[in-house]
This record gives C-alpha cells, structure tokens and sequence, in this order.
C-alpha cells in the first residue's frame, strides 16, 4: 500500500455496500508521481467530479435503469464463483483478477500496487455473473507509469466487458454508463444496490489530483450482464 494509508478512516462493521465504499476510499489507487502529464481519460459527459447527493440519487438511478440493456429473458443467471480474469477490448484491458480480502488493520486489501496489470475482486461480494452488483477495482497508475484501469474513463456506452471465472464460465457485460463521483459524496447505495439483475461495477481512481491528496474521485463504469457463456 502507499501513503495515503494513513488517512482512512476507522473500520466499522457493515454491510457489503458500506464495506465496499470503505474499500475504496480506502484503496491505494493513488498517482505516485508518475509522469503522466495530462493524467487518465475521464468521463465525456462528466468531466468534473459529480456531486451527487440525496434527493439526486433515485431520479439518477431511474435513469440509469432506463438506460441499461435488456438482457434475454432466458439467459442464465449464474451461481457463485471466484473471478479469473477481466477483459475490456475498448480499452485493451486483458488482465488477470486476484481475489481481496481483509488485511490486519481489517481493511480491504487493493492489489499490490508493483503489477500494474492486476485487477482485484472483493471475494465476500457478489461473484460478476450473479444477481446483483459485483464490483472490479484497480490501479489507474503507479509509480512507473499508466496501470490497469488507466483508460477506464474513456469507455464508451455499448462497450462489452467479459468476466472469466473460475468455473470455467463468462459472464458478458454490456457499459451503460461511466461517471466519476467525488469520493467525499460517492453515492454508495447508487453504485452498490441490487437493480434485480446481474450487474458489474469497475471502478478506479480519477477526478482532479494533487500532489498532497492523490485523486479526490472515482472513476464508476456500470455494466449490465447480457451474455453467459
């Protein structure tokens, strides 16, 4: 992990929507002086921090929902399994997944920042494929340079992105949407709720950065499963 370590707040007991926001506040997914002058791609159509907060998040939401594809009615929903690797052909993400857990503070471990072609799955969530809302992180750089999720800001709506799990399955997702939220207002019911369908969410750091805080955002892509194979 990196400096920023210091300056995460107390773990508290929660659910997997409160864990998975403490995870990612907490996430060493900062720029660690790399010389990337002009910083990741962030979201076309938000290319400032959100805000978003209180009576904004239910009308976003319907809103999302409405965006999302339909999947067939008869595709397979798919049962529990560890996640292998993650793929994003827009992008030329071809990465393996480790799983996360808890390290000894009790925080949720990122992958080690040193490979910067490695994603990290929290393996008490939702297994990408099942219903609800899985959640992939990563790096958006390191101390050498660009990292896995570097161009995660410029996917674009339509994008597919296929989970390889351990099963021997995939699970194929299809972007609806990308937005970057400040991580002071990051709307974790929004990101982390059950739509009723199987979902993924793939999120690294981004927004403005500094020298003194790192990234004061994240980069949010939300997917919706239509394809198991």
């Amino acid at each position: 992990m990196t400096e920023d370590e210091s300056e995460r707040p107390p773990r508290r007991r929660s659910p997997w929507g409160a864990i998975a926001l403490v995870m990612l506040t907490g996430l060493a997914m900062m720029r660690n002086g790399a010389d990337v002058v002009a910083g990741p791609p962030q979201p076309a159509a938000a290319a400032a921090v959100s805000a978003t907060s209180g009576a904004a998040v239910g009308a976003q939401n319907d809103q999302s929902a409405a965006q999302a594809p339909t999947p067939s009615p008869d595709m397979e929903v798919l049962e529990h399994s560890s996640v292998q690797r993650i793929r994003i052909p827009s992008i030329s993400v071809d990465a393996p997944v480790m799983t996360v857990g808890l390290d000894a503070q009790g925080w949720i471990d990122a992958p080690p920042p040193q490979d910067k072609n490695l994603a990290g799955w929290y393996l008490n969530g939702i297994s990408p494929g099942q219903q609800g809302s899985a959640v992939i992180v990563g790096h958006v750089d390191n101390a050498q340079g660009p990292a896995v999720f570097y161009g995660l800001g410029s996917v674009r709506k339509g994008s597919q992105i296929e989970v390889a799990r351990y099963d021997g399955r995939t699970a194929v997702f299809e972007v609806y949407g990308v937005e970057v939220f400040s991580k002071e207002t990051f709307p974790g019911a929004r990101v982390y709720g059950d739509t009723g369908h199987p979902e993924l969410r793939v999120i690294t750091c981004g927004g403005g950065y500094s020298k003194a805080k790192g990234y004061d955002g994240n980069v949010v892509v939300f997917a919706r499963m239509v394809e198991a194979r």
